[in-house]
Order: C-alpha cells, then sequence, then structure tokens
C-alpha cells in the first residue's frame, strides 16, 4: 500500500470534515414535527441582534459597554475583536449553534466575504458529544472524520500542526458533561489556553466558564431577533415576498402582544411564523402557557393525522396526556446541582417505555443524539466507541414538561416554609418559563408561588406576569399595573437582573398597550440606542424596548458621551411615543448643538420639554426651534434622587 503523506492525509480529512458538515447545515427542521421539510442553513439563517464588548483588557466582570455590530462576520473581521479565544454568549434559542453552522458552511462553500474563506481547515465540534476523557483528537476522528480508515487521531495531530490557519468552533460548553470540572479535560485546557493556544478558537455557551483565559478572550452576545430581523426570515424563510403572507404572519403576532417578549427568542419566533403560514386560522393567544400547550398539541396532532392505524392512535393519545414519568425526568434535569439535559437512551426507554420514548422521538419532541461512550485511561483509540443519548428538541420544551411535576411537588407542601426550601433550589432568574407555566396550568398552585415570588427580593415584577399567566386576562392585572405605572419605573442596568429588566419592559409594554399613563421610566446604566428599525430602544442588556404610547416622561441616566447621531435616535424613538412631555438626560456628555433638521416635528409641536442635566449647578433646555441650549434650573431635590437611583 502506498503511504500517505501529511499533505495527502490533510486533503483526505478535508474532505470528510466538508461532508459532515453538509450533512449538518443542510438539515435545519423549522418545524421539529414536520421532519420531511429541511432546510440549508444559507436559506434561513438572518442576522440576529449581535454586539461586542469592546473595552480593551477588561474582563466581562467589570462595566464596559456592548456595541451592536451589524454582522456575524464581525465576530472576526472587528479589529477590537482580534484574539485567539472568543466566547459567544446567548441563551437558548438565541441561535449560537445556527451561527456555526453558517460559517460551517462559508467554509465548505468558500463564501466570498467570510473570515473562514481561506481557512485551511475548520474544526466544529457539539461539546454535548463529548467526555471528559476523550482527546480532542480523537473526538476529531469520532465525529467529524469516521468512515476514514486511513485518518488516524495521531494523524490529526499532525494535520493540524502542519497547517498554515486553523479555526476551531466548541458549540454549547453549557451543554459539555464535564463543564466547570476539574477532571483536566481537553476542552478545558483549550478553554484555559493550555492547548491549541495558537490556534484561534471560539467558544458558545449559556454562560461563562467558571476558568478560561481572560486576558485573552473576547466577548460577544446574541440578544435576538429584532422587527427587522423578523421581517427579514419571514420573506428569506417562510413566505418569499408574498405580502399577503408577511403581513397575515406580522398581524398573527401583532394579535397576540403577550408573544412579543417569547419571540424574541429567534428559535421560537422561526416555530411561530412557520406554524402561523402552515394554518389558515391561529387562534389568539392570552399567556405564553396558552401558546406552549397549542404548540405541544399541533406536534402530537401532526403525528396522528399521518397515522392510519386507529390502534395506534389511541396509544399516541395516551402517550400525549399521560407524561408523568417524562415530567419527572425533565424536573430532575432542571433543578439538580448541575443541569442534565440528557440522558442515556437506552435507560431512558427502560424508565418511560419503549413505545413512549419512540412515540416521543417521532413526534419530535425528543432528539436522538450521537455521544462519546464513557472511556477511561486505558481506552485506545480504535476503542472509542460512541453511544446514543436523548435531549429535550429545547430546553423550553424540557421546563414545559418540568412544570407538570413541580406542580406536584408544591401541592405536596405543608407550609410557607416548606415551600421555600423546595423553590430556594429552582431559580425563577433561571428557569421563567418554568415558574410562568406551572402558574398557568394551576391556579391554586400558582397562587402559592406568586407569593413567594413577592417575598423574593426583585421578584415582584416576575410574580405580575405570573399572575398573567395564572388568569389568562390582561383585565387580572390592569389594576397592579396601572398601580406601577401611576409613579417612577426604574430600569436599573447596574443592578437590575435580566429577568427584571425583561419582567418591567414587559408590563410597560402591557400599559402602554391599553393606554394606561405611565408616569416616568428611569433607565439608569442602561446606555440605550435605537434599533434599525427605529422602533425599539435597546438596552445595555440586549432588551429591546418598544414604543410606549402613554409614556409621558423619560429620563436616562449613564456617564458617558453621545454623538448627534445618537442623540437623533433617542429624540426620533421618543417623538413617537405620543404622550410624552419630558425627556431628560442626566450626566451624558452632549453635543453643545443640535441640528435643527434632526428634531423631529412632532416634539416640537407637542413642545416636549428636553433636558440635559450635567452636574448640581443645573441643567439645560433644548430650544426645539433652533437647536442650541439654554440655562435652566433644575430642582436639587430632582438631582439628589437621581444619584441616590444610580447606585441603588
Amino acid at each position: 500500500m502506498e503511504r500517505l503523506t501529511v499533505q495527502d492525509k490533510k486533503s483526505i480529512l478535508i474532505n470528510s470534515l466538508k461532508r459532515r458538515y453538509k450533512l449538518q447545515y443542510d438539515a435545519i427542521q423549522p418545524i421539529p414535527y414536520i421532519k420531511d421539510r429541511l432546510y440549508c442553513v444559507d436559506k434561513v439563517f438572518v442576522e440576529g441582534g449581535t454586539e461586542i464588548y469592546i473595552v480593551e483588557g477588561a474582563t466581562k466582570e467589570k462595566e464596559g459597554p456592548w456595541e451592536r455590530v451589524d454582522s456575524y462576520k464581525d465576530i472576526f473581521t472587528d479589529p477590537r475583536m482580534k484574539a485567539k479565544r472568543r466566547i459567544i454568549e446567548a441563551e437558548a434559542g438565541y441561535g449560537k449553534s445556527t451561527v456555526t453552522l453558517q460559517l460551517a458552511y462559508d467554509w465548505c462553500n468558500g463564501v466570498k466575504d467570510s473570515p473562514f474563506k481561506d481557512v485551511e481547515i475548520l474544526i466544529l465540534l457539539r461539546l454535548r458529544q463529548l467526555n471528559s476523557k476523550i482527546s480532542i483528537y480523537q473526538a476529531i476522528k469520532l465525529f467529524l472524520a469516521p468512515n476514514d480508515p486511513r485518518i488516524k487521531s495521531s494523524d490529526i495531530k499532525n494535520i493540524i500542526e502542519s497547517c498554515s490557519s486553523v479555526k476551531v468552533l466548541l458549540d454549547g460548553y453549557d451543554e459539555f458533561p464535564d463543564r466547570d470540572g476539574a477532571t483536566g479535560s481537553d476542552v478545558g485546557r483549550i478553554i484555559t489556553r493550555n492547548l491549541f493556544g495558537d490556534i484561534d478558537v471560539t467558544l458558545t455557551t449559556r454562560y461563562l466558564p467558571k476558568d478560561y483565559d481572560k486576558s485573552n478572550t473576547k466577548y460577544v452576545r446574541l440578544v435576538g431577533f429584532d422587527e427587522t430581523a423578523r421581517d427579514q426570515y419571514i420573506r428569506k424563510a417562510v413566505t418569499g415576498e408574498d405580502e399577503e403572507s408577511v403581513a397575515n404572519i406580522k398581524r398573527a403576532l401583532k394579535e397576540n402582544p403577550i408573544l412579543d417578549d417569547l419571540c424574541q427568542v429567534p428559535l421560537l419566533f422561526v416555530m411561530f411564523s412557520h406554524m402561523t403560514h402552515e394554518k389558515t386560522h391561529l387562534q389568539k393567544f392570552k399567556s405564553v402557557t396558552g401558546f406552549f400547550r397549542y404548540m405541544i398539541k399541533c406536534f402530537h396532532s401532526h403525528m396522528r393525522n399521518k397515522s392510519l392505524d386507529k390502534h395506534a392512535k389511541e396509544h399516541m393519545s395516551e402517550h400525549e396526556s399521560e407524561h408523568d414519568e417524562l415530567s419527572k425526568v425533565a424536573f430532575e434535569g432542571l433543578c439538580g446541582e448541575n443541569q442534565q439535559l440528557s440522558w442515556r437512551k437506552d435507560g431512558l426507554c427502560t424508565r418511560l417505555g419503549q413505545g413512549f420514548c419512540q412515540h416521543y422521538i417521532a413526534v419530535g419532541i425528543l432528539v436522538e443524539e450521537e455521544v462519546s461512550a464513557d472511556t477511561n485511561d486505558h481506552t485506545s483509540t480504535t476503542d472509542i466507541q460512541t453511544r446514543t443519548d436523548l435531549r429535550f428538541y429545547h430546553q423550553l420544551f424540557c421546563e414545559w414538561f418540568a412544570c407538570f411535576r413541580l406542580v406536584e411537588v408544591v401541592a405536596a407542601t405543608r407550609n410557607a416554609s416548606e415551600l421555600k426550601n423546595v423553590l430556594d433550589k429552582v431559580d425563577p432568574f433561571n428557569l421563567q418559563y418554568l415558574y410562568r407555566f406551572t402558574c398557568g396550568i394551576s391556579p391554586v398552585v400558582g397562587k402559592r408561588i406568586i407569593e413567594y415570588l413577592k417575598s423574593r427580593k426583585d421578584g415582584g415584577k416576575f410574580a405580575i406576569l405570573c399572575i398573567l399567566e395564572q388568569t389568562g386576562e390582561v383585565e387580572g392585572i390592569k389594576d397592579t399595573v396601572r398601580d406601577l405605572c401611576s409613579s417612577l419605573v426604574r430600569i436599573n442596568g447596574y443592578s437590575h437582573s435580566r429577568l427584571l429588566q425583561r419582567s418591567t419592559i414587559q408590563l410597560l409594554e402591557i400599559g402602554a398597550r391599553y393606554d394606561i399613563p405611565i408616569s416616568c421610566v428611569y433607565l439608569g446604566g442602561c446606555s440605550p440606542r435605537v434599533d434599525e428599525s427605529g422602533l425599539n430602544l435597546i438596552l445595555e442588556s440586549g432588551l429591546s424596548l418598544s414604543i410606549l404610547s402613554s409614556l409621558q416622561k423619560l429620563e436616562i441616566r449613564d456617564n458617558r458621551t453621545l454623538t448627534n447621531e445618537e442623540l437623533a435616535t433617542i429624540l426620533s424613538y421618543s417623538s413617537q411615543c405620543t404622550s410624552l412631555k419630558e425627556l431628560q438626560f442626566n450626566y451624558y456628555d452632549l453635543p453643545d448643538t443640535i441640528p435643527v433638521g434632526s428634531i423631529p416635528s412632532s416634539l416640537k409641536s407637542r413642545n416636549v420639554k428636553v433636558l440635559d442635566n450635567q452636574d448640581l449647578n443645573g441643567s439645560r433646555r433644548l430650544n426645539l426651534q433652533t437647536g442650541l441650549w439654554q440655562k435652566t434650573q433644575l430642582p436639587l431635590i430632582n438631582l439628589l434622587f437621581s444619584n441616590l437611583e444610580l447606585i441603588e
């Protein structure tokens, strides 16, 4: 047999990688239960919100600005992102894996403007498939080049070392079985830069690892779909340029305002838009629980409609309604000390029943995945095997089934102390939909959970959203929203959690939708800017605040400079809040003169007061007709109050 050179083996490996990636990026499945409709990633990928952390030499633990970039490509091409290590952070369903598949498509197809076009070798591994014992070279062989006997693990090491350019994408650190472990895995060594030190490595994750090379790592976050991204996705992947169909999907979302927050999650918006397009009539949802219940029902009914076997249909109906054991599995996975989101197929089938498991796999709620089998220090490269695991299609499905078990657990508690012991182990700030679903399916249990949430710091506003899930009617929370909106409503980027900010925003938007006067919104340390559509104020956290038609005063505080362009976009947003009487900037460095053309006519006609407060000496008021600032006096008590708000 002719002996192969390193160059020969490199060519074999590259071809194997491209075949494997093609199988992955050609298998995008927007609706899990329609398995025969697969898309190439390039046909459905649209740019969601991508932000980079731009402070030179700073770690993410320090406060600093995030800056929106135009494209996922900027993660690699922006000069400020030059590094050997990057972390792309985002919540579940925000498109981390989809970005990696788009990059794989770019590399395989030599996309001209891609940062991966001239890369010799791209390694893309899904970390949930690995274990702590397997070496990185064994993982590449096992999952990316399994069928070619001419390539061995040791060859892969030599090939990588011979390349002029290599990029590595490690997808889903939060699902890596040994995440934050102390076993010295190759994945851990790569993250700390003790392995592949000179190779460009990008990690995707829901949260930052405990130990990584902070001084040489750049940060990226994905913040979801805004109006522009939603419109692009509908046209690109669902309707084409059929304007009537585009309008129908947008109208369906507008008629379901409670889903607006949920549909910022790209994965769920994708499902919503495809399902809306499939149905001639889509019911109006009054809660997130109602939407999810309907969606799960669609999964099962689609399967039943395909079956011609009456006996099989009866079993399918039983599996749909009798899922107690699956709910226990989901609850145990989410609420353990370390979350478990996948299980060995053989073990889970034994616990749930073979027929039940096969049904949920066929329906699309459970997904099969090949992972590396357990190994030890004595396992040779040739003996490494794979096994099949099962996981939920998405974590939200896990939270949906877990909520049925949480209902039982809470119902069994006898007093507030026992309830607190249970719920203190179920963090609402990480599992908000588990709480919302639980309140939605059981009013009795929901009432007890809501009282618990009200007793927690920052839990009150989230409790209101749980009340909405419980009642399914905005009428049930209107008085509470009215009380909230009658005084100053704070969103503090320095001290408020993302869940508290999200809950506050959703309550404000409910208030505006029902024309409840909103006295004043205070944004502290949120560095707001306006998105491309001009319809949303984007906060430092990445969350967006839509136009509030009933807002009377907007107060923004942050210690940074605003350009004329940035100021103009905020003025434009404010002009669309039709009840606004006053816009106040605290401690910003604002331009001395504002181009008159950038001041919206509606601000002028309503004579909206625009104030610039910089210090205790007073403030300036913008002359809307000339664009010049005029000295005025702001009451001292207002300034002192503003300072207290920032540090609260």
